[in-house]
């Protein structure tokens, strides 16, 4: 007999319905702080990643193909006004330069395209998770049906 002031015991809950209650918690916890860390990019994200993009374009490639060969054969083949000489000192310099401005920049946009694959994976693996319950769930409810068919034809 229950005390009038006693709670109801709680119905026990199998294995499954468990960790289908705590996939579904954990999801919907999750989603509600992908939203509140969702924000708009500021200017120095959206540069990032557009200069990452164009620096990985074949445009640029071949552009930055195209201007090495002509400072290299002006300064080879120009007769009177040589501004950098063979071994190309200034032409190291602004290859170099180039290459210091243009890696932290293509880092921190790579970060971010990181974190995102991050987020897209642990989404994937919630939405994989709940399948698998839903199908282990389906397949003792096709276990039950071919127990009662089996009693059935007893």
């Amino acid at each position: 007999m229950e005390k009038p002031n006693q709670k109801p015991q709680p119905k026990k809950l199998t294995k499954h319905e468990i960790a289908k209650k705590i996939v579904t918690e954990e999801e919907k916890k999750k989603v509600i702080e992908q939203i509140i860390k969702t924000k708009p990019r500021n200017f120095a994200q959206r540069a990032a990643d557009w200069l990452t993009k164009w620096v990985g374009s074949w445009t640029f490639i071949i552009l930055l193909f195209v201007f090495m060969t002509v400072w290299i054969w002006l300064n080879i083949y120009m007769v009177i006004y040589r501004w950098d000489p063979y071994p190309f000192i200034l032409f190291n310099l602004v290859l170099s330069c180039l290459a210091a401005v243009q890696a932290p920049i293509i880092l921190m946009s790579q970060n971010r395209q990181a974190e995102r694959d991050r987020v897209r994976a642990e989404h994937d693996y919630r939405i994989n998770k709940k399948a698998e319950l839903e199908i282990e769930d389906m397949q003792k409810d096709l276990e039950t049906i071919k127990q009662m068919i089996r009693d059935i034809r007893k």
